[in-house]
C-alpha cells in the first residue's frame, strides 16, 4: 500500500489572507485527483503573526471552508495551521480538512517564548492521530519540531507519517533539516517538514522543505524556489522495517500529562 503525500512551498503575503488563498489554490490546482495529502506552511494565511486579537479567523471561518472546498476539488485532505479564534481564546491551529467537510484540528503545544508566541496564544493539550486512506499521519507545528518526548510515536499515537509545518527562519535552517531526519529515524516513521519562503517584517525564510523516510533518507527537497513535490510513501516497506529493526520496543517508558 502506497500514499501519495505533497508538499506546498511560497512566499505568503503578510497579514492577507485573501491573497494567500488565492495563490495557493492556484498552485494546488494541479494536484487534483493525483495525490491524497496536501501540506501548507504554519500560519499559511497570515505569515507568522503576534497580532491574533486583528488577524485571527474564527474557527469555522473563512479559511475553514476553504480547505473544505480544496479537499473536495483535490479529492485529498488538505491542511496547514493557522491563528484562529475559539471561544475567546487564539491558538495556532493546525486544520486538516478531507473531501467529505470533516475538519481535524492540532493546537501547537510548544510556544516560541522567544518570539512572544506564548504570550498571544494558548497552548495545545495533546497530539493528535488522523488516519486516511490506509494511513495514519501525525500534525505538528513548528517549534513542536524541536521536543522529540510529544512527537514520539508510542502506543496511542501509532503514526505512519509525522508532519510538520513552519515559519522557520534562515539562520536555524541546519537546525531543521537535521531533526526532520531524526524525527523520521527515531520513530522509524516518514516525516515531511514543509516551511515558507521569502519575507516577513522580521526575517527571511529560506524553505528547505522536505519529505524523509524512515531510514532517513531524503525523498525530496524544495530547496529556497517555490514550488510543489508530491512524492509517494512505501508503507509496507516501512513496516517490514519496523519488524527487522524494532528499536522502539527497547525505549524507555513515559508518560504525558
Amino acid at each position: 500500500m502506497s500514499f501519495r503525500v505533497s508538499i506546498v512551498q511560497q512566499p505568503l503575503a503578510w497579514h492577507d489572507a485573501p491573497a494567500n488563498r488565492a495563490n495557493f489554490a492556484a498552485v494546488m490546482g494541479p494536484l487534483a485527483g493525483a495525490t491524497d495529502l496536501v501540506a501548507l506552511p504554519e500560519m499559511f494565511t497570515s505569515g507568522f503573526t503576534m497580532k491574533p486579537e486583528t488577524y485571527a479567523e474564527p474557527a469555522d471561518g473563512e479559511t475553514t471552508a476553504w480547505l473544505r472546498e480544496q479537499a473536495r476539488s483535490l479529492d485529498a485532505m488538505v491542511g496547514g495551521s493557522v491563528a484562529i479564534e475559539d471561544q475567546g481564546r487564539h491558538h495556532n491551529r493546525f486544520l486538516l480538512a478531507a473531501p467529505d467537510g470533516t475538519v481535524y484540528h492540532y493546537d501547537k503545544r510548544h510556544l516560541f517564548s522567544m518570539g512572544g508566541e506564548h504570550r498571544h496564544y494558548c497552548p495545545g493539550t495533546r497530539a493528535q492521530l488522523v488516519e486516511w486512506r490506509g494511513a495514519r499521519i501525525c500534525p505538528f507545528v513548528c517549534y513542536d519540531l524541536r521536543f522529540p518526548v510529544f512527537s514520539r510515536r508510542r502506543p496511542g499515537l501509532d503514526y505512519d507519517l509525522v508532519l510538520f509545518v513552519a515559519s522557520w527562519p534562515d539562520p536555524r535552517r541546519e537546525h531543521w533539516v537535521t531533526l526532520l531526519r531524526a524525527r523520521a529515524i527515531e520513530n522509524l516513521a516518514f516525516c515531511a517538514g514543509v516551511n515558507r519562503i521569502g519575507d516577513d517584517p522580521s526575517h527571511h525564510y529560506a524553505g528547505d522543505s522536505a519529505v524523509v523516510d524512515f531510514m532517513g533518507r531524503t525523498l525530496v527537497d524544495l530547496g529556497d524556489r517555490a514550488a510543489a513535490a508530491t512524492v509517494t510513501l512505501d508503507l509496507p516497506a516501512m513496516r517490514a522495517w519496523r519488524d527487522r529493526f524494532p528499536a522502539h520496543l527497547d525505549a524507555d517508558a513515559f508518560s504525558l500529562d
